[in-house]
């Protein structure tokens, strides 16, 4: 782990680092199925929209520049799932294999874990992203398939790999609070 590092809660003031680590992604990685980099301001409303819920949302510095991000959003807007959440970790390219992924993600798990879920679900794009699955991995997480050629970018077929952690006892008792809040039926 770098020593210069600093781990803080997101702010508007953020979307800007965070958009250009996510646009990288988007053009040149698997961890994200989606295309077409979002602009600035597409970055911002879906950073808000995630501190609105007051959903753990994370940025790691090195050397005073945003190096990496993680947040956890509802897993599916259903009412049904109010107690399951899907993580999802982006690290600049200038700054993968440092740590950053596990100090980014252990926090996530940890709020979520304070507000009351009992899932944290791990959508991993490429069955190749072997960083990603043993991050995962080496934080409780346990493998619950793969979905073969569901997407397709950078030219070829991509696999989704499904992850998933319990959260406070899981399935083994009655959920208690209101879970998070969501849209839809």
């Amino acid at each position: 782990m770098d020593e210069g590092l600093i781990l803080r809660a997101a702010s508007a003031d953020d979307a800007g680092a965070i958009g250009a680590i996510y646009g990288d992604a988007c053009l040149n990685g698997s961890g994200t199925f989606e295309e077409i980099p979002p602009g600035s301001t597409a970055m911002a409303e879906r950073l808000d929209a995630i501190l609105a819920r007051g959903l753990p949302y994370y940025v790691a510095e090195l050397d005073g520049h945003v190096a990496g991000y993680a947040y956890a959003s509802p897993f599916r807007p259903r009412t049904g799932y109010r107690y399951t959440a899907e993580d999802s970790v982006y690290i600049a390219p200038w700054a993968k294999g440092r740590g950053l992924g596990r100090a980014l993600l252990a926090p996530v798990i940890t709020d979520c874990e304070r507000l009351g879920l009992r899932q944290l679900m791990a959508v991993i794009g490429g069955s190749e992203n072997a960083a990603s699955i043993a991050l995962h991995r080496s934080l409780g997480f346990e493998l619950k398939g793969v979905m073969t050629g569901v997407g397709f970018k950078l030219g070829r077929w991509m696999d989704i790999v499904m992850m998933q952690k319990a959260l406070n006892g899981g399935v083994e008792t009655l959920p208690e609070g209101p879970g998070l809040p969501l849209g839809g039926g």
